[in-house]
């Protein structure tokens, strides 16, 4: 199959009873979640990337909002990232990614609630050049929340030595922080002021699903750039 995109007019490519599918974009944060999910715990599946800005007509059959990530197995359908990973943590059980103590499970609610408040300024970052110095300081207050529950938990990660769903969930976002420091070293996860945070970022590096679905800043800046021109990439750097 293809890891090019399926755009506006293609035909639907058909589904193979019994093949886990999932819809997605290679560069979108959110698909990026259930992917880092289905590798991690070894599920076998087939991609289908879809051109987010034409849209497959088939796209709005599978979700009515044409969001990507949707994953789909026979009749059942499920979409949102969230949704996505935890019904793919429920149904696959080899190596659990939801915490089964009620309190920790609380708080990894309340980080990834949290997080909404971060991710809105790594995409107005770009657009707004004269915000960026009030962006920072929020970023700052933000790493601090993160890298202070880190400092409680008993490894490096959220999920202590393992990747919990917490770590997969913040990762896609986070990655992007070293793009950010190409404009503003200033917005960086320091050793000195967030060594948790900082630490955690070194450990996720070395999770070999971040390993396998991750792009380098290069790939992310020139991704970046065609988007905000308003002519996304979406296959750049693909051969076939």
């Amino acid at each position: 199959m293809t890891q090019k995109v399926f755009a506006k007019g293609s035909a639907y490519p058909p589904l193979q009873p019994g093949v886990l599918r999932l819809y997605s974009m290679r560069f979108c944060p959110f698909a990026h979640r259930t992917r880092l999910v289905l590798l991690y715990k070894n599920i076998q599946f087939e991609t289908i990337n879809v051109d987010l800005k034409y849209k497959p007509e088939w796209l709005f059959d599978k979700n009515p909002l044409g969001l990507v990530p949707i994953v789909e197995l026979d009749d059942k359908i499920v979409y949102e990232s969230t949704a996505t990973c935890e019904w793919l943590d429920d149904i696959y059980p080899q190596h659990r990614l939801q915490p089964s103590d009620p309190y920790t499970k609380a708080w990894d609610r309340i980080l990834l609630e949290y997080f909404g408040k971060l991710t809105p300024g790594i995409y107005t970052f770009w657009r707004t050049p004269d915000n960026r110095e009030k962006l920072i300081e929020e970023f700052h207050k933000h790493y601090k929340f993160y890298d202070d529950n880190l400092s409680k938990r008993t490894g490096p990660l959220f999920g202590g030595l393992a990747p919990s769903m917490t770590d997969f969930y913040l990762w896609p976002h986070l990655e992007k922080i070293p793009v950010m420091e190409t404009a503003d070293p200033r917005i960086s996860i320091s050793r000195e002021n967030f060594p948790h945070l900082a630490a955690w970022f070194d450990a996720m590096c070395q999770v070999p699903a971040v390993k396998a679905t991750s792009f380098d800043v290069k790939t992310h800046l020139h991704f970046l750039h065609s988007y905000i021109a308003g002519n996304p990439d979406y296959d750049f750097d693909l051969d076939e």
